[in-house]
């Protein structure tokens, strides 16, 4: 497993599911880790939870709210006060079968999975380099498969499908494209990306799927400490370190969709950069 003894790590929603589980991991290691999410009284509680379980006493709690780019600003900035190293950030959080808008006024999936964390890690991308080697874990999914590209029009609309699936295959495959993009970007900085699927959960991922279809999803999911093992995988494995760019399953190297190319990649990263500056 290996020590992870003067490592700092940052993982977004790391206070339940794959998160929760991910962020523990980390702990046990040895390494700081920050937990980024919605909740204070759920966050505070599961840092609480990892300290007593670990006895590993580094570990924090920082607001995130994905949905509203003002508070990643301040989660980004409320980070770098605190004057650490930023190693490893692992891009965890997210919402599946979710409608609605975002309120700088995205498409919610979109704006959560994608957008949300694209805007954290460009304000943190100057510490990262300043803390290489350094590593951006970004938790897609195996639905990116299902995308068939981008329709950049209706990233500014309320989702259209009545499950949000649709909408959330789309934003994994921009996670997937973030991760290429960035390793380009990133090259020879000391930044490394990956992307990855963690399995098929039973996370509070779902918890925005209308009810008669979430118990019905979720009858061959995964544990999450299961689908933790690849995010926590490309955040250390040494093996990994001259590697970026690359997606991942079950901890093995997999061909992403041919739809994910370095245009629309370039594309993505353009409109992103766009919707987000501040």
């Amino acid at each position: 497993m290996g020590d992870l003894t003067g490592r700092t790590f940052l993982v977004t929603g790391g206070n339940t599911g794959i998160g929760l589980a991910t962020a523990k991991n980390l702990a046990a290691r040895g390494g700081r880790v920050h937990l980024a999410c919605r909740s204070r009284d759920k966050g505070m509680a599961a840092a609480a939870a990892i300290v007593a379980e670990t006895g590993n006493k580094a570990v924090g709690f920082l607001p995130l709210d994905l949905a509203d780019l003002a508070s990643v600003r301040a989660c980004a900035a409320a980070f770098i006060a605190l004057r650490e190293p930023l190693h490893v950030l692992v891009n965890n959080a997210g919402v599946g079968g979710a409608r609605g808008l975002t309120s700088d006024g995205f498409e919610l999936t979109f704006g959560i999975n994608h957008l949300g964390h694209f805007a954290l890690t460009t304000a943190l991308l100057s510490h990262l380099t300043a803390s290489a080697p350094a590593r951006v874990v970004n938790v897609s999914s195996d639905s990116h498969y299902q995308a068939r590209g981008i329709d950049f029009g209706t990233l500014r609309q309320p989702t259209r499908s009545r499950t949000g699936l649709p909408e959330y295959a789309v934003s994994k495959l921009c996670n997937v494209l973030f991760t290429q993009e960035l390793a380009r970007r990133m090259n020879g900085h000391g930044v490394t990306a990956y992307a990855l699927h963690p399995g098929v959960v039973a996370s509070d991922i779902w918890r925005r799927v209308p009810w008669p279809l979430r118990p019905l999803i979720k009858l061959r999911m995964i544990s999450t400490e299961q689908g933790a093992r690849t995010s926590s995988y490309c955040a250390t494995a040494p093996e990994l370190g001259g590697i970026s760019g690359h997606f991942y399953d079950n901890c093995r190297e997999r061909e992403p969709s041919p739809v994910a190319t370095p245009e629309l990649g370039h594309r993505l990263w353009e409109h992103s950069q766009a919707w987000t500056a501040a």
